[in-house]
């Protein structure tokens, strides 16, 4: 048995968390160290490692983690002005493996990331 992932102890209640939406296959949650003054993190309840470990059957899933997650940058006021990021792999940043969209708003960005 593996241990338990940051975000699945949030959606089990074992931690505690900023939680800005949820519903039964969705949570999303302020950022702790927030990289713009919006930083939501919207994942699937499912734990999925990252993108490339999803599968055919998740991607009705993988589409709602997007369209929640331009609902919450409009209901926090950034609807036409965000970046969505998602990281797969530790050798791009992912730091914690249970896939999250990162919703960002409220800066300037540049291009290209990183």
């Amino acid at each position: 048995m593996t241990d338990k992932t940051l975000f699945q102890k949030i959606v089990d209640r074992e931690i505690p968390a900023d939680i800005v939406y949820e519903d039964d296959e969705v949570i999303a949650i302020r950022d702790i160290n927030p990289q713009a003054p919006m930083h939501v993190l919207v994942c699937p309840k499912q734990p999925i490692p990252m993108v490339s470990a999803a599968q055919a059957d998740d991607a009705a899933l993988l589409g709602k983690l997007l369209l929640r997650a331009g609902e919450i940058a409009t209901a926090e006021g950034y609807g036409d002005r965000f970046r969505l990021v998602v990281n797969n792999g530790a050798a791009v940043g992912q730091t914690v493996f249970h896939l999250h969209v990162h919703v960002l708003g409220g800066r300037s960005f540049t291009w290209p990331p990183g």
